[in-house]
């Protein structure tokens, strides 16, 4: 099968890559790249784990073909802490006890920072719909949300 040479900056990295025409941005950033954080679901866009920003958009990895991403920014879970510190978020997530199993966590997170750096004091209704198409099977949300609301409210 043909191959098509591409360049992904990832996380401010740039990586020269040989890739077949169909296969997703997830599959290449896991199986390339080794960045693992972001995770394989439903493999379908149904459940938002795994959720990367594309050029700062949200966007689900696995509707997105590699070659879509050439030339292009994008941004994984592995790239939010900075020199050793955790992001305001995922210290949040943390102190809120909003990560449990973690699958969800990544998909989450980038989320929740795209619609902090478009909405810096979001509502909680605006929360929500910029998380409706994650899906997270443990938490029930609230605490997710209420981390969230401290961060935005902290003006993090």
């Amino acid at each position: 099968m043909t191959r098509h040479s591409l360049v992904l900056k990832v996380n401010g990295e740039s990586h020269a890559l040989q890739v077949e025409p169909h296969r997703s941005l997830l599959d290449v950033l896991r199986e390339e790249l080794g960045l693992t954080g972001t995770k394989k679901g439903c493999d379908a866009g149904d459940c938002g784990a795994c959720t990367v920003l594309l050029d700062g958009a949200p966007v689900n990895a696995c509707l997105v073909l590699a070659v879509q991403a050439d030339g292009r920014e994008v941004s994984t879970i592995e790239g939010v802490a900075r020199d050793g510190q955790l992001h305001p978020l995922q210290e949040a997530f943390i102190e809120h006890g909003a990560a449990q199993c973690g699958f969800c966590t990544p998909g989450i997170l980038m989320n929740s920072i795209a619609l902090l750096r478009e909405t810096p004091s979001p509502t909680r209704t605006e929360i929500q719909e910029a998380l409706s198409g994650n899906l997270c099977r443990c938490t029930g949300y609230v605490q997710i949300i209420e981390a969230i609301e401290s961060v935005a409210g902290a003006g993090k």
